[in-house]
């Protein structure tokens, strides 16, 4: 896969996918936002990937959407521009494998939605995090309100979505929107660490967990009961069950195979 603005990288079923545009602080531009939806989508049937990590390059993850590209928009185009976010970062939160971001410095507006669309958040301690779209004029356009207020709380989200404040890592960490800190040097060992971790575990056993978890969060408890009911039996038409079942029994380690 080559982009323009992306670098793709799979090492040994760990995919790494770099936002590439230092120049702009890796900004969102349109281009951007059709080459990640490619990459993404081309990621999800991919066999071979186990676990993506999403990050950014230079000192910044990603710093807002392109200001440049937005600013002339009416109502309409304003609209459209926000489904196309909303549409790329879905892909990303719904895609078959887990999704680390791994992020190296600024996650403001568009930045901070698309490390909320991925399963796991591991910062820099030199990261910032932030959706400062009202002193802008707008509101977060990507999934911001839907997506921060799930994470922190409504009360959290509103604080600053309405301060437009920007937040370092630690307290992104407190608040429960970033899961692990890591030093700047060593953002990307930690990220591909946990990669391997995930890794030695059954990638659909993984997989259906990770549909359980997204899927029932949205539902009343008992739906969401139901929709683990059914991964769970899920689990027993594979190999890997039978696999890690039968290791666990044979107090050796488990040989997954998952297809």
């Amino acid at each position: 896969m080559n982009y323009k603005l992306l670098l793709v990288e799979n090492n040994e079923g760990i995919v790494t996918v770099t936002i590439n545009n230092e120049k702009s602080l890796n900004a969102l531009n349109a281009t951007l936002m059709s080459e990640l939806a490619d990459a993404f989508t081309t990621i999800n049937k991919d066999q071979s990937v186990d676990v993506v990590i999403l990050t950014g390059a230079g000192r910044s993850f990603v710093a807002g959407a392109d200001i440049s590209e937005m600013a002339p928009l009416n109502a309409a185009q304003g609209a459209m521009w926000g489904q196309v976010g909303m549409k790329t970062f879905r892909i990303i939160e719904t895609l078959r494998q887990p999704v680390i971001a791994a992020v190296n410095g600024f996650a403001l507006g568009g930045g901070c939605e698309i490390s909320m669309s991925c399963d796991i958040r591991i910062a820099s301690t030199k990261a910032k995090f932030g959706q400062p779209e009202v002193g802008l004029g707008i509101t977060p356009g990507f999934g911001g309100t839907q997506r921060l207020a799930r994470l922190v709380g409504m009360g959290k989200a509103k604080q600053l979505i309405y301060t437009a404040e920007i937040i370092p890592a630690q307290e992104a960490y407190r608040i429960g929107l970033v899961d692990e800190l890591a030093e700047p040097e060593e953002l990307m060992d930690k990220a591909v660490a946990m990669a391997k971790t995930i890794q030695k575990n059954a990638k659909l056993a993984v997989q259906y967990a990770k549909q359980a978890i997204n899927t029932g969060i949205q539902t009343d408890i008992d739906s969401g009961m139901t929709i683990e009911e059914h991964v769970f039996g899920l689990c027993f038409a594979t190999e890997d069950q039978k696999e890690g079942m039968q290791a666990f029994l044979e107090k050796r380690k488990a040989n997954f195979k998952s297809c």
